[in-house]
């Protein structure tokens, strides 16, 4: 009976060790973990499976990173491992990745480490300086964090991972960019050509400036061509133009004129007389009518025997490198275009500095960031309805504090361009701000604001929304700290808190707080709107303690004061997101005219064409007219609308794109140009979590309740213990002691 029983118990336990293995096994192939955390940090979005799950050829990723980092770099190479074998699960077979191993042991490189080292320089990643603290002493480790991703013969590099901030927005928009160039270069109409410019007259004065290496710069670009046609399915053509020497068309010349170089008469070297000239060298990436160009000489002060003197020298190779492979996307338009309204005095989206003043000055009102942080994944297509109409490839146009009167064309164009289906971003200005005469007794001066009339009001009116003649002050705003003034607060810049932003909408889920400047309410007709079927969703909001200040606008901070009448002070929209079918507001109107183009000929050989005919008659006899609808009711469409542009310029977007106020007009374009995937992406790891208001008593309250609170607690818990641990002593006493 025994041994039966002993048998029994051998076969459960080969039974529970046979299931255990079989569970493995199942494991292995039906992967699956589950993301606790609010944002679904270590889960991939819907958008990065969708970018893996379309590919068709085989993607490699290579990561090269360093072992033993300190912190907080050392949970990185373990969240993107994470992260890795994630976007593998969903390839489809498709993605591969390794790690490669570039650490040191013991401060000896071994042979494979080197080898690895030597591979990751080849790509383009190289060690970057981190920061360790070592016997209470800051120290900097150099530490290799990139990685490489082969699709194709397509390569692209991530060269420093320093954070898991957007590590997921990078990874997953590579991924697509990668698709969108193979797919772009397999299908171009003609060659992208590799210009270069250099004047023979350089040689000329090249000792006098001390420039090296005009010699054999022709062959090493055209080498440096010939080796990225291998990756590029040879799509490039390299052409060598001298101006000194060629005839070279004027047009092929305008591309490059602001790199031009002019001498005057000098005495050489040897003592011979150099002639006055002029030359310049330059490098141009050009496709159809795109192109980008650059200098390819670096200036620089030196201190010779004659005293501190200009000297020149030609760039690196790898820099040349990096300008062809990069500007090559950009020429073949790999990304969506998105519209940038340009005339009618919008805000400049780059300096207007020449290129050798740029970084020097940082200009006031620049959108410097919020151009390369849209450049990054979409290409800018300048609009200017002063010259064209509006092109068909652009899905959204945005229109950023614009001063100009809209004529009706114009009107009419950007009206048509909405009931195609198209989106429009508004960030319009109420006022315009024109500097005075300074203040003599302060020494500053004062500034007038001038309301601004566009016309785009009559159109937004016929929508069913517009923006007020009015600036909102809140309290809740933005506090400015000084030593010798205190606290002062800004009441034109709110501070939109996180419950006056709606967080009904995926991509703003995660924006908890954004600042705002001089921006104005806008308003609605409700009546309207669900007469014409529109969605209108007010993104946010100011706070409940905020007005509104019209008619004599004075923002001097020290002259600001909350109203005394607290009846006057309610939340007011400052962001709306309208979606819907709209009507034109040219449904009942005739088509506007064309304004017509002053003509620089005269009257009288504008009359007249080299016939003789005058253009009335030729009007007379035109056998065609072209003759143009207008749609009344098209297909959905978006406009948001924003009540100012100052949340566009550099003092309020980071050049990184990490700010809540970058990742809200970041994912407000996407959402405009349906890449809502990538909007919610992009704000998933947005770690920005400020706590909540609270009132002053209740602060208060918290601090007693935790310094006194818990002690007392803790007191009367060991009173209570005593008190039954006496009435138990007491109770054992009356039973047992007669």
């Amino acid at each position: 009976m025994d041994n039966i029983k002993q048998k029994s118990i051998y076969y459960k336990f080969g039974l529970y060790l046979l299931i255990i293995v079989l569970l493995n096994l199942i494991a292995i192939n039906f992967f699956f973990r589950i993301d606790l955390t609010s944002n679904n940090l270590y889960s991939l979005s819907k958008a990065s499976k969708q970018a893996v799950a379309t590919l068709r050829e085989p993607l490699t990723i290579n990561v090269f990173f360093s072992k033993n980092l300190p912190a907080p770099y050392n949970t990185i190479e373990s969240y993107l491992h994470d992260l890795l074998e994630a976007y593998a699960l969903h390839a489809n077979e498709y993605l591969s990745y390794r790690f490669f191993d570039v650490t040191a042991k013991e401060g000896d490189l071994s042979e494979q480490a080197e080898v690895n080292r030597s591979k990751a320089q080849d790509f383009g990643i190289y060690p970057v300086n981190v920061q360790k603290i070592e016997q209470d002493e800051a120290k900097l480790q150099r530490a290799y964090m990139g990685m490489v991703f082969i699709h194709g013969d397509i390569v692209e590099k991530i060269p420093a991972i320093t954070s898991t901030q957007r590590l997921e927005y990078k990874i997953t928009t590579t991924i697509q960019k990668m698709n969108n160039k193979i797919s772009a270069l397999l299908n171009l109409d003609g060659k992208i050509e590799v210009n270069l410019v250099k004047s023979s007259s350089l040689h000329e004065i090249a000792k006098q400036v001390g420039l090296e290496g005009l010699d054999g710069l022709r062959n090493r670009i055209n080498e440096i061509v010939s080796e990225l046609n291998t990756k590029l399915y040879g799509q490039l053509t390299f052409q060598y133009l001298d101006p000194s020497k060629e005839q070279v068309s004027e047009e092929d010349l305008n591309k490059f004129q602001r790199f031009m170089l002019q001498w005057p008469e000098i005495e050489g070297s040897e003592g011979q007389m150099i002639k006055a000239g002029e030359g310049m060298l330059a490098l141009g990436v050009e496709y159809k009518d795109r192109s980008i160009e650059r200098s390819l000489l670096d200036r620089s002060l030196n201190l010779t025997s004659q005293g501190l003197q200009e000297q020149f020298s030609v760039i690196e190779e790898d820099t040349i490198r990096t300008f062809i492979e990069e500007n090559v996307d950009n020429v073949i338009n790999i990304h969506e275009e998105i519209g940038y309204l340009t005339s009618h005095s919008t805000l400049n989206l780059s300096y207007s500095l020449p290129p050798q003043l740029q970084g020097m000055q940082q200009q006031q009102g620049s959108l410097n960031n919020f151009n390369s942080l849209i450049g990054e994944n979409n290409t800018i297509n300048r609009v200017d309805l002063n010259e064209d109409e509006i092109p068909e490839s652009i899905d959204t146009l945005i229109i950023a504090g614009p001063r100009e009167s809209f004529s009706d064309w114009d009107l009419f164009q950007i009206d048509q361009f909405l009931m195609k289906g198209k989106s429009l971003a508004l960030f319009i200005d109420s006022f315009n701000e024109v500097q005075q005469s300074q203040n003599q007794m302060y020494g500053m001066g004062q500034s007038m604001y001038m309301p601004i009339n566009t016309g785009l009001g009559k159109l937004l009116d016929h929508y069913g929304i517009n923006v007020q003649k009015a600036y909102i002050l809140d309290e809740s705003c933005y506090v400015s700290r000084d030593q010798r003034m205190g606290e002062t607060p800004i009441y034109f810049a709110p501070l939109i808190k996180n419950e006056n932003i709606n967080h009904g909408l995926d991509f703003l889920k995660n924006i908890k707080e954004i600042i705002m400047v001089q921006v104005s309410p806008l308003s609605s007709d409700a009546k309207e709107l669900k007469k014409k079927e529109i969605s209108l969703k007010t993104l946010m909001s100011s706070s409940k303690n905020s007005w509104t200040m019209s008619g004599q606008i004075n923002l001097n901070p020290m002259l600001l004061r909350p109203p005394a009448d607290t009846d006057e002070m309610k939340s007011f929209p400052l962001a709306y997101l309208a979606e819907g079918t709209f009507t034109s507001y040219f449904a009942d109107k005739e088509i506007p005219e064309k304004p017509v183009q002053e003509p620089e000929d005269s009257e009288e050989e504008q009359d007249t064409d080299p016939e003789g005919t005058s253009s009335e008659e030729q009007s007379e006899q035109a056998p065609i007219q072209s003759e143009r609808g207008i749609i009344t009711s098209g297909r959905p469409g978006k406009i948001f609308l924003v009540g100012s542009a100052e949340i566009l310029k550099d003092n309020l977007l980071d050049e990184n794109g990490e700010s809540p106020n970058a990742q809200f007009i970041l994912n407000v374009i996407d959402y405009l140009n349906n890449k809502e995937g990538i909007a919610v992406m992009r704000s998933k790891n947005q770690r920005f979590n400020p706590l909540k208001d609270t009132r002053p008593i209740t602060r208060s309250l918290v601090k007693v309740i935790n310094i006194g609170g818990l002690p007392a607690l803790f007191i009367l818990i060991g009173i209570f213990v005593w008190v039954k641990r006496k009435a138990r002593r007491k109770m054992i006493k009356n039973t047992f002691v007669k």
